[in-house]
Order: structure tokens, then C-alpha cells, then sequence
């Protein structure tokens, strides 16, 4: 009974052509498999949560200078500004800020330019959506302009509304002022404002006093 002959598979061809061409072929394999090994769905995860958080930070470097200079003119600390327009607008991509340069959730009054869009408000211990009328800023820089102003000026009912905001120190002790003196109903805003700040190391934008 003959013997099976088993082809040898990897075994390399004698003829220069043929080598190349094995070769080429070999490398092709590999990077293919290379490649399929990148392409696992946490890798793919990895690499999206990578370019989110360098499009954040592109954009926070971009809204830097104008918060320097409003904290100059207003005393705001920038890192503040920033965490806020952040953490109000997620980073710009917000539908208000998109469509109105609203980059802080300011809600309209009477006469002003708005736009109505469904917005989630802590009432009564829990969270709930409801229909608002929010400011239609013609730029981002004139929604910054407008918050720094807020925060300086005060409310028209109270003009040292955020006195504790404007006497802070420290960029924590800020967060704590906007809490203390009414600026937010979430609970943990001022917490959520550090963590901002301190992940994208915020207060390296920060003026010495």
C-alpha cells in the first residue's frame, strides 16, 4: 500500500521568485492577524474613550485663554469656568451648546433670545426632565462673557449672591462657594467641578492671585 505523501505546508520554496512571494504572502498573513488582534471590541472601546478624551481636552485648551481672561477682569477662577462650561455643556457637544453657544445652562427671561429644549432638574431629592427656555448666545465667548459677569455682579435681587465664589482661594473652596451660595441644585456639583478640574488639570490655567 503506497505511503501518503503530507505537503509540507511552511516549507519554503527553493526559487528566488517563489521565496519573495512566499515571504510577501507569510508577512500579509501576519499583519492580518495582527490587526484581528487589535480589533477586539475592548481594544475598539479603548481607542474611542482615547479620542473622546482628547477632543475634550483640545476643546478645554481652546476655551483656556478667553477664561484667563475673564478671571482677570472678573476674578473668576478659570479652572472654574472651565468646569463649569465642561461639565454644563459635556465639553461643547451638548445640543444647547451646539445650537445656542449655551455652554452653561442659562435659562432665558422674558425678551431674551432662546431656544426650548428638555433639560434634567434635581426637585424634591430625585431627578426629573422637564421643557425649558434657555439663552441663545450669538458665540461661546459671549456665554462665558455672560456667566463671569453673573458670578461678579450678582443676582439682580442680591448683587453679592456669590460673594463666597469671588473670595475663594482655592479652586475647591470655589466649587464649595457655587454650592453655598445657590448657584446649583445637584447635591454633588461641586464635587463633579474638583473632578473636572483635577482630571484635565484644569488649574494650571489658574491666575496667581
Amino acid at each position: 500500500m503506497a505511503k501518503r505523501r503530507h505537503r509540507k505546508w511552511l516549507k519554503i520554496p527553493r526559487g528566488k521568485k517563489e521565496r519573495r512571494r512566499y515571504f510577501i504572502a507569510l508577512l500579509a498573513l501576519l499583519t492580518l492577524v495582527g490587526a484581528a488582534a487589535f480589533l477586539t471590541p475592548q481594544f475598539l472601546a479603548e481607542r474611542q474613550e482615547a479620542q473622546v478624551e482628547d477632543q475634550r481636552s483640545k476643546q478645554l485648551k481652546s476655551w483656556a485663554p478667553y477664561a484667563q481672561q475673564l478671571q482677570r477682569q472678573y476674578g473668576v477662577f478659570a479652572s472654574i469656568s472651565l468646569a463649569q462650561a465642561a461639565l454644563e455643556s459635556d465639553f461643547g457637544q451638548s445640543a444647547l451648546a451646539v445650537q445656542a453657544h449655551n455652554l452653561y445652562g442659562v435659562k432665558a427671561s422674558a425678551g431674551q433670545s432662546s431656544v426650548t429644549l428638555p433639560t434634567k432638574e434635581y426637585q424634591d431629592g430625585s431627578w426629573v426632565t422637564v421643557d425649558a427656555a434657555f439663552v441663545s448666545y450669538s458665540t461661546w465667548q459671549a456665554s462665558m462673557l455672560a456667566h463671569a459677569q453673573l458670578l461678579k455682579q450678582g443676582t439682580s435681587w442680591n448683587p453679592t449672591q456669590y460673594a463666597h465664589v469671588l473670595s475663594a482661594q482655592t479652586y475647591q473652596d470655589a466649587a464649595k462657594g457655587l454650592m453655598t451660595d445657590g448657584y446649583a441644585t445637584d447635591p454633588d456639583y461641586a464635587t463633579k467641578l474638583v473632578q473636572v478640574i483635577e482630571k484635565y488639570h484644569l488649574h494650571r490655567f489658574d491666575l496667581a492671585n
